[in-house]
């Protein structure tokens, strides 16, 4: 894997290693002085086996939270499905504080901070990759990564010195990479991605089953 920059798997509060981000960070304090508003950190086992990657916190979701997927419409389906394979315990709520609990897994976004519009720069991402390396490298047990999303697909094989010319993101598409985990795809569960049908409950949950398979299979 890429030596990162700093060997610290989450940013400070009030990090301003992007400054567009930063900036958009300190509106949404003046604005909404009650909310979370910080690099949101990751959320899980330390010793899990798998590692879902997200794309960055929503506005009203982990930024509003401070929790990975929680407060919007994407978080209900992931931590259902989560639920489902046995990787998540207690009922989510959307609250940080619902009590639920995730076993054998965790949740990393490769940007950590809001981006405007939900649209990170290429420089953001790579920055923010110094933070999502020594998340991956301190999981002892990981033998397995879920990309959510093209964004997360890019940013995972970059961590591992890959090439996406080859791995091309497919939903369901798995990946070996030689200095790493197995990498599966998935297209985002985002509102949009459910609500156009390109992404249903069940093309989901067979990501997650299928991931669950492959890892007893090297068990």
């Amino acid at each position: 894997m890429t030596d990162a920059s700093t060997d610290r798997a989450e940013p400070s509060s009030e990090c301003k290693l992007c400054p567009r981000l930063a900036r958009f960070r300190a509106e949404q304090r003046r604005a909404h002085p009650d909310w979370f508003n910080a690099p949101v950190p990751s959320f899980g086992d330390s010793d899990a086996w798998l590692a879902v990657v997200g794309l960055a916190p929503g506005l009203t979701g982990a930024n509003r939270t401070g929790r990975p997927f929680t407060g919007d419409h994407a978080g209900g389906l992931l931590f259902e499905t989560l639920g489902k394979v046995g990787l998540a315990k207690g009922s989510y709520s959307g609250r940080a504080d619902d009590g639920l609990t995730l076993h054998g897994a965790i949740i990393i976004n490769a940007v950590r901070c809001l981006p405007p519009q939900n649209k990170p720069t290429t420089q953001e991402i790579h920055t923010c990759r110094q933070f999502l390396i020594p998340a991956l490298n301190q999981l002892p047990n990981l033998t397995t990564i879920i990309a959510l999303g093209t964004v997360a697909h890019g940013s995972v094989l970059r961590a591992y010195d890959e090439k996406q010319t080859h791995h091309k993101f497919g939903h369901g598409a798995e990946h070996r990479l030689p200095n790493g985990p197995l990498l599966i795809d998935s297209y985002h569960c985002s509102r949009y991605n459910q609500n156009t049908g390109r992404l249903t409950d069940a093309m989901f949950e067979r990501v997650f089953a299928q991931a669950v398979s492959r890892h007893r299979e090297k068990a």
